[in-house]
């Protein structure tokens, strides 16, 4: 019997056949239909986002394309991880959307989603998170200063600078004094740039700024000589201005510049999901002992240069092919030794507490626990009833040294600093960490630096150290763990540690932070990855988005390509 035959007869004699047929075929339909629906589904994409830094209430226009003609009730845009509600949405074409951002808005990934999908997401910043250049004046004249007042003032003072066309709010305006750099180095080879210092934002030095008047903090670095105002419209005439030195001064020598080279790795290892990754890579600071910091290379574009001391870069992982992502940057970055010279006599107990750099670098934070009621009492029992901060701080640096043996191999990750107090032994992360906590708790401004020692031997390794602040002197160097006997070769061979390293620093101490940098999630609900005892002080160093995420990192110390 022939196939057909076999087919129709047994189509006409069962009746179950019947059904089975017709059930297959409809199923059939069905599997051709949701194929070709399957096959014309796409994802959204994201081409631009418009603009990528704004303010609650700006339009924020995203282009792109498969967004659909209109919107539905699944679909929506999301910006650093809140979804924008129904009365946020302007316009929903296929290739354009127009939000208003609401009032919380936040730093983070933009997303569209659809019934297709969500998109690769862009990057979105809250302006008001980062210095955002000032529209220009109408007025076209240079900025002029008559009077500078009073006329000689020490490191940290006020000075109130008086003139013309400062501008009506300070923007990207700066004021600088002459620097001890070229004063200390006469031999070396320097521009107009190196001969003067800036006032710094993170010492809090700006305390007000109007078109015609300016109050502003003797900057760290300062010497006598002249002080200036840069504005967008250009520089002002110099005016003198004489620096006093009435608690002591530091001195800056022996320049070295340093080309570093850092790189991370990141691999997906299998996720379920498209995987968007956020790397925050520290950015080497800038202040009076590290007088210069430039990326000179960075590979592949970053989503911002220089945002909170980090640079930013948001990634998807590839799903295939090669799965390791590499990331390199390249810095410039110029360190002096500095040498300090203290007249302890002339110390006095903070006497301006309500300065918001002596409330800053007293307060605890997530790493320098100074409130922690344990710590203080101890720090307390170490000093006894001595109210000079620096004898304090010099008190408190011998009894570590004198008390606590310093460990050439680094403690595992997670480690907590105050095992130091009752194991009585540690690491150079924990001296560093411990000693600016016993500082703070006893009222003393103080800060950790994170960022690496090179060797005489072009070696280099983690390392973390400390600087106190001393009314009318400035930031006072302090390294615990080489004056407790860490192991290292210096350029220059030093014969007492313990009394060079309370206050002098050699050129071979390279920061990446200065401080630790709290730093918030750019997503909601988001995986965050911290790093302790590693080259930076900081809360985040990885981020990735939410759901099933399965990838690795790895991040390489830097490695010094050069010195100059």
């Amino acid at each position: 019997m022939k196939t057909a035959d076999s087919f129709k007869y047994f189509f006409r004699k069962y009746p179950f056949f019947r059904v089975g047929t017709i059930l297959v075929s409809i199923l059939a339909v069905l599997l051709v239909i949701s194929f070709i629906t399957y096959k014309s589904r796409k994802i959204p994409v994201i081409a631009s986002v418009t603009p990528p830094i704004g303010s609650p209430g700006d339009i924020m226009i995203i282009y792109g394309e498969n967004f659909g003609s209109v919107r539905t009730t699944s679909d929506y845009v999301e910006v650093g991880g809140s979804r924008i509600t129904a009365s946020g949405y302007i316009l929903w074409q296929d290739n354009q959307i127009k939000i208003v951002l609401p009032s919380n808005v936040q730093d983070g990934l933009v997303i569209v989603a659809t019934k297709a999908g969500k998109s690769k997401p862009g990057f979105f910043a809250n302006e008001a998170g980062i210095p955002v250049e000032v529209p220009p004046d109408t007025k076209t004249t240079l900025p002029v200063i008559t009077n500078a007042s009073p006329s000689s003032q020490s490191i940290g003072k006020l000075v109130t600078i008086t003139g013309t066309n400062f501008g009506t709010i300070r923007g990207g305006g700066k004021v600088y004094f002459s620097a001890g750099f070229k004063e200390q180095n006469p031999g070396q080879n320097s521009g107009e740039e190196e001969s003067f210092i800036a006032c710094s934002d993170d010492n809090f030095d700006f305390e007000y700024w109007s078109d015609s008047e300016i109050h502003v903090r003797v900057p760290e670095g300062a010497v006598s000589g002249q002080v200036y105002v840069q504005t967008e419209k250009g520089k002002s005439n110099f005016f003198p201005a004489e620096v006093k030195f009435s608690a002591g001064k530091k001195t800056y020598s022996s320049k070295k510049t340093y080309l570093i080279h850092a790189g991370t790795d990141i691999m997906d290892s299998g996720s379920k999901q498209n995987t968007a990754v956020t790397l925050r890579v520290p950015y080497p600071p800038v202040f009076a002992g590290q007088s210069a910091a430039r990326l000179t290379e960075c590979n592949p574009e970053p989503a911002f240069e220089h945002y909170q001391n980090t640079i930013i870069h948001q990634s998807l992982l590839p799903k295939t092919g090669d799965r390791v992502k590499r990331f390199e940057h390249s810095f410039v970055v110029e360190v002096y030794s500095v040498a300090s010279s203290v007249n302890s006599k002339n110390v006095r107990p903070f006497s301006e507490k309500n300065r918001i750099l002596y409330k800053n670098f007293t307060a605890s934070d997530s790493l320098i626990k100074s409130d922690d009621e344990e710590i203080v009492q101890f720090a307390k029992k170490i000093i006894k009833k001595e109210t000079n901060p620096y004898v304090q701080a010099k008190i408190i640096y011998d009894y570590m040294i004198d008390n606590f043996k310093i460990s050439e191999k680094l403690r595992k990750n997670g480690a907590d600093p105050k095992d130091l107090l009752k194991k009585e032994k540690g690491d150079a992360y924990d001296f560093a960490v411990m000693y600016t906590t016993l500082l703070r708790a006893v009222g003393i401004p103080a800060v950790p630096l994170g960022g690496i020692l090179v060797d005489s031997e072009m070696q280099n390794k983690n390392h973390w150290w400390c600087e106190f602040y001393i009314e009318n002197f400035g930031w006072f160097p302090v390294d615990v763990a080489l004056g407790a006997g860490l192991e290292y070769k210096s350029f220059r061979p030093v014969e007492n540690p313990k009394e060079f390293y309370f206050g002098n620093l050699d050129s071979q101490h390279i920061a990446f932070s200065r401080g630790f940098n709290e730093l918030k999630p750019s997503i909601a609900n988001s995986n965050v990855v911290y790093r302790d005892r590693t080259y930076a002080l900081q809360s985040i160093w990885e981020e990735s988005s939410d759901g099933n995420v399965n990838y690795s990192s790895l991040w390489n110390n830097p490695v010094v390509e050069g010195i100059y």
